[in-house]
């Protein structure tokens, strides 16, 4: 079978607290997206969300990128960038504009969205982007595209994303130190929306809880956007604090026995079942000493460990769900919590957190993408992958729309005539 043609390519970076990644994948002429190369290093320089120390920064960028193109035997010159820090926050501006019973064409949508520029108020923050979700006609809600259709009243739904401008200037300057443009710099719930929700999920009106190593994003999704977000300044590493914290060892230690031997979901056999501290090939543990709670094989309880994990997990799940209910996502009409993120690779957190939020509640993992390596198929990686069909995507942003309506407004001072010897041309 013939290898199918590359159309485009796309280059991508997802900046968190625990890894850097980077991605390149490219589009096939039929639409199809295929992972051409990928890799990750720890992340440096980088807490909460927030780039701490640039030059640290950079250097982790440089060293994912590079082994995403060694893999795919082709470099990159731009790169779309995933934010989860940076006080991002998301708004719904509706614009509308008399139409007068007639026919919409081009012209009405790109004026309508044009002049959306001007109402959206960002109070001295950045805006990441802002886009159609859905256009109204005459007051009905949910046209995809309008154009064609007749109405005495056109209107358009605009999610806009805001976020701190420093912080993303930070994160801007370490890809651009690393030599790479930015093409875009994309919050993260957005590219993990595009990763691991369906339409319909979006449609019909879904939460989706990325559970980062220092950040949790909590966001709804509804009639095919997203309307509402909020951050939680927590995450899966306070899970290896905790596990560190209360036996007294190393944090490499502490993780490892948390995604080695970790679960949400205590059993019987847990009180019986001891686990070693120390991993294949190391000697003993730094200082001489036994962990905490240890036997003299330095060994703990299965069960203490599990215990560890469900108290910090449950003040998590106490702060999600907090925020669901401020956002109006609670009660018998509330639908279905997906989890992402590397957090929600924690077994049996699916069970776990449907018991503590009283709703259904999945994993969600890259799907849309084909040729991901095992080890990146995995909810830690849906925000890398989502920024790669996010670009693929390539969504309207009517800021570019208002700068384009403008200058050609410059450009030709003849549109009127333009669109009505147009209109002549299709009638007669």
């Amino acid at each position: 079978m013939a290898t199918p043609r590359i159309a485009s390519v796309f280059g991508a970076v997802n900046i968190g607290s625990f890894r850097i990644s980077a991605i390149i994948a490219g589009r096939t002429e039929t639409g199809e997206m295929i992972v051409l190369g990928s890799g990750h290093r720890a992340a440096q320089g980088v807490k909460r969300g927030y780039v701490i120390d640039s030059h640290a920064a950079t250097f982790a960028v440089r060293d994912a990128i590079e082994r995403a193109e060694k893999m795919a035997g082709t470099s990159v010159q731009g790169v779309w960038v995933g934010c989860s820090g940076a006080g991002l926050a998301s708004q719904i501006t509706q614009v509308e504009v008399d139409i007068g019973q007639r026919r919409i064409e081009d012209d009405d949508i790109e004026h309508l969205l044009s002049g959306a520029c001007g109402v959206i108020q960002p109070e001295g923050r950045m805006v990441l982007h802002a886009q159609p979700a859905h256009y109204t006609l005459d007051g009905a809600h949910g046209v995809a595209n309008p154009k064609g259709l007749h109405a005495g009243r056109l209107g358009v739904d605009i999610h806009v994303m805001l976020a701190d401008g420093a912080p993303i200037r930070n994160l801007s300057e370490a890809v651009q130190n690393a030599h790479l443009q930015v093409a875009g710099v994309i919050a993260s719930p957005i590219a993990a929306g595009y990763a691991c929700l369906t339409p319909e999920e979006r449609e019909l009106g879904v939460a989706l809880v990325e559970f980062g190593a220092e950040v949790t994003t909590v966001s709804l999704f509804a009639a095919g956007m997203l309307v509402g977000l909020t951050t939680i300044p927590l995450g899966s590493g306070d899970i290896t604090d905790a596990i560190a914290s209360s036996f007294g060892i190393r944090r490499f230690q502490a993780e490892r026995l948390k995604c080695v031997n970790g679960s949400a979901i205590a059993s019987p056999a847990d009180h019986r079942e001891m686990i070693p501290i120390n991993g294949p090939g190391e000697d003993g543990t730094p200082g001489g000493q036994l962990a905490r709670h240890a036997d003299d094989k330095n060994r703990i309880p299965r069960a203490e460990l599990i215990s560890v994990i469900t108290t910090q997990l449950g003040r998590l799940l106490d702060e999600v769900n907090r925020v669901l209910k401020a956002m109006g996502f609670a009660g018998a009409g509330a639908g279905q919590v997906v989890f992402t993120g590397g957090g929600a690779e924690l077994a049996g957190l699916a069970d776990f957190a449907q018991g503590a939020l009283g709703r259904p509640v999945r994993v969600g993992r890259p799907t849309a993408i084909k040729g991901l390596p095992e080890a990146h198929a995995t909810p830690g990686f849906s925000t890398l992958a989502g920024l790669v069909l996010y670009a693929a995507a390539d969504p309207v942003d009517i800021r570019k729309l208002d700068r384009a309506h403008k200058s050609g407004a410059r450009a030709s001072s003849g549109g009127l005539m333009n669109r009505v010897l147009h209109a002549l041309k299709e009638y007669f």
